[in-house]
């Protein structure tokens, strides 16, 4: 459909950067606002055609007309470790993007585009993954006429810190499972993008097997 309006929550992070590439050069695409925490890198290059706006999460009524779009792309996200306590994971990885995602109903957005991750699930006993599907049902609840759930596993790309982890997992991917294998964060990007272009009504999940590029 041509003309979209879309915001981009969490445009500054691995996944959320690389969906403000892919939707700034997508035809399809009149308008991005992306709502930051803190300034992107280089935002000239994107000219006219992105809305960078400093946002309140803990007060994002306050700019309500920002969320007046047809779609959302919700990368927002942390980790345990990033965020200090399961409190402040909990606030960034599923008030904000549930906050995110009522306000936008409103004002009469159609579809949502979540990042969650493998293995969400409301009733698991790993707090991370417990966290992932409450937000997945919560969002569900909402009533948006499109709702879009991208699960992937480790999320492997060019990020601003060194983590032994990712790097292991990288190098040992040959012999992991394909369910569980890393995927790039620029292939996550790519099944978000193109999700939204197809706007199909109704619920769907792309799990992380079927994140290839």
């Amino acid at each position: 459909m041509p003309g979209r309006q879309v915001l981009l929550a969490g445009a500054t992070g691995l996944v959320g950067g690389e969906c403000l590439d892919l939707l700034a050069a997508d035809g399809t695409v009149s308008g991005i606002t992306a709502i930051i925490r803190r300034p992107p890198r280089d935002p000239a290059r994107f000219g006219g055609k992105v809305r960078f706006a400093n946002a309140d999460f803990e007060h994002l009524d306050r700019q309500a007309e920002l969320f007046s779009v047809d779609q959302v792309i919700c990368a927002l996200g942390t980790t345990i470790r990033r965020a200090g306590t399961r409190e402040a994971f909990r606030r960034v990885d599923f008030d904000y993007p549930l906050a995110v995602a009522r306000l936008a109903l409103a004002q009469g957005a159609r579809h949502f585009l979540l990042v969650s991750a493998l293995g969400a699930d409301s009733g698991s006993r790993v707090f991370y993954s417990r966290v992932k599907g409450q937000l997945e049902e919560a969002v569900l609840a909402l009533g948006y006429p499109a709702v879009t759930i991208v699960r992937p596993s480790l999320l492997l790309g060019a990020r601003d810190e060194f983590r032994l982890g990712e790097e292991v997992a990288r190098r040992l991917a040959w012999a992991t499972p394909r369910k569980y294998r890393p995927v790039q964060a620029r292939d996550v990007a790519a099944a978000l993008v193109s999700a939204a272009r197809e706007d199909r009504p109704g619920r769907r999940w792309i799990e992380s097997a079927e994140i290839r590029p």
